[in-house]
């Protein structure tokens, strides 16, 4: 089993910057990808952006150039850094990783970017 606690949600005004971050435990050897979704009232969980255990990343269009995924294996952390943040990005942030083909979910961070 994996464990995943997520961090560093808040409020913030449009245009800040957040760091959202995600540690993982328990069973965590064999871990290869690791992803930030997050899921608004009424709208459907999408995906915000992916990494691989090789490095590679994807992401939603709409916050290609303002967010960036990245990891830590040594600390089993994954980072999703939030710049330029808009309303639209408010919502609950959740981790996913896939570990031998068996997902796992935090419990989420809620952003909420507001003036």
């Amino acid at each position: 089993q994996v464990q995943l606690a997520e961090s560093g949600g808040g409020l913030v005004q449009p245009g800040e910057s957040l760091r959202l971050s995600c540690a993982a435990s328990g069973s965590t050897f064999g871990i290869n990808f690791m992803a930030w979704y997050r899921q608004a009232p009424g709208r459907q969980r999408e995906l915000v952006a992916s990494i691989t255990s090789g490095g590679s990343t994807t992401y939603a269009d709409s916050v290609k150039g303002r967010f960036t995924i990245s990891r830590d294996d040594a600390k089993k952390t994954v980072y999703l850094q939030m710049n330029n943040l808009k309303p639209d990005d408010t919502a609950d942030y959740l981790c996913n990783v896939v570990r031998f083909a068996a997902g796992y979910w935090g419990q989420g961070t809620r952003v909420t970017v507001s003036s």
